[in-house]
């Protein structure tokens, strides 16, 4: 059974920083590309997803609604996001991406290459492997 403080726990747990801090570094490169924060970013990858209440997007970012808030004005500002009542209760506005914020999501995405590229090493069964090990890792249930 491994423990905190084993020898392999410890070497996973920093690949899995370096690996996030790696993310992190290029994800905030390619937004000042956009002229975006990081934050910012983040959620407009969100959004280009799926329009979603402020509340959702603060509590899948952990962080507060009104930092979301602020985030969804400027972009908003911006073209890139636009809100609208929810159809299921029109008390409720949604963030959604413009087709402009779409685009520019899908720009940011594709200018990550640092994992791609390993990942592309791997075979199609050892990325699954992976894939299934961190949603276990993080409670989610396995891809069917």
């Amino acid at each position: 059974m491994a423990t905190r403080t084993d020898p392999l726990t410890l070497e996973v747990v920093e690949l899995i920083g370096s690996v996030v801090a790696r993310y992190h570094e290029e994800y905030d490169r390619a937004a000042a590309e956009h002229s975006l924060t990081g934050a910012q970013a983040r959620v407009l990858g969100l959004l280009s997803l799926a329009p979603l209440p402020m509340r959702k997007i603060a509590v899948r970012l952990k962080c507060e609604p009104s930092n979301v808030t602020g985030i969804v004005d400027r972009l908003e500002a911006r073209g890139l996001v636009e809100r609208r009542p929810d159809p299921a209760d029109r008390r409720v506005k949604l963030a959604a991406a413009t087709d402009e914020g779409r685009r520019t999501a899908r720009e940011l995405r594709d200018a990550l290459d640092f994992a791609r590229e390993p990942l592309a090493g791997l075979s199609d069964a050892e990325r699954t492997v992976l894939r299934d090990l961190l949603r276990r890792m993080l409670g989610e249930e396995p891809a069917a």
